[in-house]
């Protein structure tokens, strides 16, 4: 047995995916964290949740963290008898800032951690772990490696590409969530051409926005494939980014939704009564671990 000898610390950055025209496929680490405070003990498995989820999440071997943490150990051929884990939640569930990649890729980066296994698991195949688990690489890509991240799967393989990223965000996140499973169900199955094609020249000037033109942010950030589709299930965060973008505000749908994002600063008087204000930088490192050893990045 390699396990550490004390606690391992993960601090995980929330995520935003889409990014309005890049559907499943970009994403944005953001400066709002969940952090994981893990131990190997003698026997059992001791969770405490505070912040979002408490009260809420599972308590037992279906924690998503847990979840996480037992495929690293099964893919490493090891595992502590016992484990403690304490989560400090900052990132809400259920809005559209990848509460759930951050629950995944802090369970990865947090086992691998406890057992010494990054020479055995590095981040490349840490990204395939967590995409085979999320379902999709678009939030788990900026979650681990921070920054901005073009996401894709080639055949079975998750890839990724990083990009510097340095802009202002703020983020408008309502009181009721959102279920991505209830919001992926209202998207159709075919899309017309014209459309598919607008989203397509419109990514690409979005990454040329992010990484260098922001003056080009307004226009790169138009979609067509999903954002109008899911606005019966948000009609309030559909009307946001409506009103925003009359304004000249570059906003978008984060994620599934429901909370909207704005790249720009000095709006907090569009905030809706009830909803809840971030001032956020972009993340550039992604899920670091600080452990008993040394501290180190984890991506």
């Amino acid at each position: 047995m390699t396990s550490v000898v004390g606690p391992v610390t993960v601090r995980v950055p929330a995520s935003s995916a889409n990014l309005g025209p890049g559907f499943d496929a970009l994403g944005l680490a953001l400066g709002l964290y969940d952090e994981l405070v893990v131990e190997a003990v003698d026997d059992g498995l001791h969770i405490d949740v505070t912040g979002a989820g408490a009260g809420e999440v599972p308590l037992d071997e279906t924690h998503l963290v847990v979840q996480s943490m037992n495929a690293t150990f099964d893919l490493l051929g090891e595992r502590p008898s016992g484990l403690r884990l304490t989560c400090r939640n900052a990132i809400p569930h259920g809005r559209g800032l990848g509460s759930s990649a951050a629950a995944i890729v802090g369970g990865i980066v947090a086992a691998r951690a406890l057992v010494n296994g990054h020479d055995r698991l590095d981040d490349r195949t840490a990204f395939q772990l967590a995409t085979d688990l999320e379902g999709h690489p678009d939030n788990v890509a900026p979650a681990l490696f921070g920054g901005l991240t073009i996401a894709w799967v080639d055949g079975a393989a998750a890839e990724v590409q990083r990009l510097d990223c340095d802009v202002p965000v703020t983020v408008f996140v309502p009181p009721t969530p959102v279920s991505t499973e209830a919001a992926r169900g209202l998207l159709p199955e075919t899309v017309p051409h014209s459309d598919a094609t607008f989203n397509a020249g419109r990514a690409a000037l979005l990454i040329a926005a992010l990484t260098g033109a922001p003056e080009r942010l307004v226009n790169a950030t138009e979609d067509r494939l999903h954002q109008s589709y899911r606005s019966s299930v948000m009609p309030e965060s559909y009307q946001l980014v409506r009103s925003l973008r009359v304004d000249g505000v570059p906003a978008i749908i984060s994620g599934a939704g429901p909370t909207v994002l704005a790249f720009a600063r000095g709006i907090d008087e569009a905030l809706p009564a009830g909803w809840a204000l971030h001032h956020l930088d972009v993340d550039a490192y992604g899920a670091t671990v600080r452990g008993a050893t040394a501290d180190s990045g984890a991506a």
